[in-house]
């Protein structure tokens, strides 16, 4: 189960940046890869999604976000998870099903 102590309270005003969100209403595919998505596939679905980035007036608050909370999974204020990762020091996230006798849920690399 997720850590949710790091996520900020149910405050309108610390979410209401995500109305404003370029990706507001978009398929979020783009923004979260499938499971073992690699390759040129993977690589253009985050150029995708960082271009909606690129054009977002709150991708700053995102970005800073995604930092705090240590967002695991999708592009968030036009980083990928492992930029996030390496921008933190730390490893990043992968499926249990990648690891070895895991099916599902989430593990830290």
């Amino acid at each position: 189960m997720a850590d949710v102590t790091r996520l900020p309270g149910a405050i309108f005003t610390l979410w209401e940046w995500q109305a404003s969100g370029a990706c507001r209403g978009a398929d979020g595919e783009l923004f979260f890869h499938p499971e073992n998505a690699r390759g040129s596939a993977r690589t253009r679905r985050e150029s995708a999604a960082k271009r909606v980035c690129g054009s977002c007036p709150v991708v700053h608050q995102c970005r800073e976000h995604a930092l705090e909370t240590r967002e695991p999974y999708g592009v968030w204020g036009g980083l990928t998870e492992s930029e996030r990762a390496r921008m933190l020091g730390t490893p990043p996230h992968r499926r249990m099903s990648s690891v070895p006798g895991m099916t599902s849920g989430l593990a830290s690399a």
